[in-house]
């Protein structure tokens, strides 16, 4: 395992307080505002810590309240909604300084038999043929802004990415409102691990509200954008592998009142659809900066 996959890993282990109650320490990413996909995955985390061990987490639903401070850490409460005989429900809140920054509704399923379909895999190139994401962010020139950004982006990371279609979040340009990414853990986890369903939460956020920016030739880290996730809901299919490559194919299909909607979907090379995921959030030029 690498270091930095390490690191995350005990970041999403969180530290245990009472049965319903954990603190999870941040991710510095050299932004001042947590990464949501870090909160996304920490409250999965600790929902799961309170569930039966038969019973992985098979959707959540979730919105960000306020931002997270990233020199902070967080306190996440549990409650029981219900634990029935296949299905168990958990409600998550995360706070900082005593203030409400984060609420998920999340349900655990059992195994079952039943009928099984699904859509089929987009084409897309074999991810050792294309650069990985922390080649691409060497090669830019970043502002004073955004200077531990591109640092953050550029050294080891916990996952390993390679887009199909470069995008440079910080001077963006016009094209379609879809993006692909091939990604997998930079090491290897315990195949029966709950990390794997954590770190999906966590790579779910990664490059994808930015997406409805595209249509705008806007990137999401430019001086003059407002860019903050609403909301963000998330369907586990089938069985997570993080320690394969997982193709996560996104479309924005709207844009409309200074919000930005975008769905996903991650498949494994064998094309099998593995999740599903949708967010909406603010996407806002502020006036007088364009």
């Amino acid at each position: 395992m690498s270091q930095a996959l390490n690191a995350l890993t005990e970041l999403l282990s969180l530290k245990k307080i009472d049965p319903l109650r954990f603190i999870g320490e941040c991710e510095n990413l050299g932004l001042r505002q947590v990464f949501g996909g870090q909160v996304i995955a920490q409250a999965i985390s600790a929902a799961q810590q309170t569930t039966l061990s038969d019973r992985p987490i098979h959707s959540c639903h979730s919105y960000f309240l306020r931002p997270g401070d990233s020199s902070l850490p967080i306190h996440y409460e549990v409650e029981i909604l219900r634990d029935g005989r296949s299905l168990s429900a958990r409600r998550v809140v995360a706070l900082q300084n005593e203030q409400l920054i984060f609420t998920m509704t999340a349900s655990f399923h059992a195994d079952e038999p039943g009928f099984s379909h699904q859509t089929q895999m987009p084409s897309a190139p074999a991810p050792l043929s294309l650069a990985t994401e922390q080649e691409l962010v060497r090669q830019l020139s970043p502002s004073a802004i955004n200077k531990r950004f591109v640092k953050a982006f550029s050294a080891e990371r916990a996952l390993e990415i390679r887009p199909v279609h470069p995008y440079n979040p910080l001077k963006g340009h016009i094209c379609e409102g879809q993006r692909q990414l091939w990604l997998k853990a930079n090491g290897h986890l315990d195949e029966h691990s709950f990390n794997h369903n954590a770190l999906l939460g966590y790579a779910a956020d990664l490059n994808f509200l930015p997406v409805a920016l595209q249509p705008h030739g806007k990137g999401f880290l430019e001086e003059d954008m407002q860019v903050a996730t609403v909301d963000h809901s998330m369907w586990f299919h089938r069985p997570v592998n993080m320690n394969d490559w997982l193709l996560y194919d996104i479309e924005s299909p709207s844009a409309q009142n200074s919000r930005g909607f975008v769905r996903g979907a991650f498949y494994d090379r064998q094309g099998t659809l593995i999740a599903s995921t949708a967010q909406e959030g603010v996407i806002r030029q502020r006036v007088g900066e364009s």
